[in-house]
């Protein structure tokens, strides 16, 4: 008999497949007509699999190629969209992209990025994100990531924040407690900051990452009126009430930034509710007012508040609820940093091996020199090479085009 057991992966016979859940949140299926060519199996708890009459070494082998060839059809239980799960053998490099894994910008703030997708559709989304998003996923394992991060840390030499912002809802990532742990851990980090919607959050779980005492939540709240909140938030099962609560309890227990979006037509009158409603809790945490802004791939509900009016607009409100609004970068100890070497540059043409889909149709994400590369334009063959011209190299985050 062999006993194969998954930390990060659940298993359950649906029908003709076996389903495969990895993180929880993500899924494929293999026929069951294929499990069994490896030998009669069960599944005595959701995180293991046995088969009789066949030894270990096989029994793993032969079931890691079912994963890695089902892997390849791997869904976002949310969405339905396609999910690439990007783990140390993938080939894949973490620096490179702005949707998942590394992101350093020569500054003490170092963002990491272990998935993509939303339980919200924000009106204002800057990356049109959430549950009517129609982009491919990412989904990368955590061993991988946090080895990656410290080899980045070790390059900066000195004390860092990891900023956790996702594209999406961080906490849809199920090793997210395990992710803070490695985290906490880390010598030369003195701050975790998390961007998150705080609709997963609730007191059970506030308490268990309490014990993280470096940990900073970054928490959204746009309105106070339960429609505007279901409005803004771009779906009716938004629960403003659950939020305020989560705020409310975290602001005991941890550091707290609430953040609202300031968007023009939306949420200008609940602007001073959430500023009375941050004055009223017996613990209060910083309140940050931002300006929706315009992005490219973002959703615009609106025009944009001109940044005269904007800061205003904070200064009146100061003056009247005795508040800070107006936040800067030296009050979270911002600092630059040393440049990390790019291994090429902006105009330079490069071989590129193809790994998998970026986040938009009909484009590619590749490999070279230890970075990934972003090919808008250029569908997805893997393993194909292909020559690109780098028409972006900022910051270590790449884009070519291919020629």
């Amino acid at each position: 008999m062999a006993t194969l057991h998954y930390s990060t992966l659940s298993f359950h016979d649906k029908g003709e497949h076996l389903q495969v859940n990895l993180l929880r949140l993500f899924y494929a299926e293999i026929p069951k007509e294929e499990v069994e060519k490896i030998a009669k199996y069960s599944l005595p708890d959701p995180h293991t699999v046995e088969f009789t009459k066949i030894d270990q070494e096989k029994a793993e082998t032969k079931f890691s190629f079912l994963l890695a060839k089902y892997f390849e059809q791997l869904k976002n239980k949310l969405t339905g969209n396609p999910v690439t799960y990007i783990h140390r053998n993938s080939e894949i490099p973490l620096i490179g992209n702005v949707a998942f894994g590394i992101v350093y910008r020569n500054s003490s703030i170092i963002e990491i990025k272990p998935v993509t997708s939303c339980n919200l559709d924000c009106v204002y989304c800057s990356i049109s994100e959430g549950l009517s998003s129609k982009k491919h996923d990412f989904v990368v394992e955590k061993d991988y990531l946090v080895e990656e991060l410290q080899k980045v840390i070790d390059f900066v030499a000195e004390p860092v924040e990891v900023h956790i912002g996702v594209q999406g809802e961080p906490f849809l990532y199920a090793d997210m407690e395990n992710l803070f742990a490695d985290l906490q851990a880390m010598k030369n980090v003195h701050t975790i900051s998390i961007d998150t919607n705080g609709t997963l959050l609730n007191k059970e779980m506030i308490d268990r990452i309490a014990k993280y005492t470096k940990l900073q939540l970054n928490l959204s709240l746009d309105a106070i009126d339960e429609e505007k909140a279901k409005l803004i938030a771009g779906t009716k099962s938004y629960n403003v009430k659950h939020v305020k609560e989560v705020i409310a309890y975290a602001s005991k227990k941890l550091k707290v930034i609430v953040a609202p979006v300031l968007t023009q037509g939306y949420n200008e009158d609940e602007m001073e509710k959430i500023i009375q409603f941050i004055k009223s809790l017996e613990v209060k945490p910083i309140l940050g007012i931002q300006n929706f802004l315009k992005y490219k791939t973002g959703r615009i509900p609106s025009e944009e508040i001109s940044w005269d009016k904007f800061y205003a607009l904070l200064e009146e409100w100061e003056k009247k609820y005795d508040i800070k609004l107006k936040l800067n970068k030296e009050d979270f100890n911002i600092r630059k940093t040393k440049d990390m070497p790019k291994p090429f540059k902006e105009g330079e043409v490069v071989s590129v091996v193809l790994k998998c889909p970026d986040r938009f149709a009909n484009s590619s994400i590749g490999a070279a020199k230890g970075r990934n590369i972003s090919l808008p334009g250029c569908p997805f063959k893997e393993g194909k090479v292909v020559k690109a011209k780098i028409v972006r190299d900022k910051h270590n985050i790449f884009v070519g085009r291919v020629v």
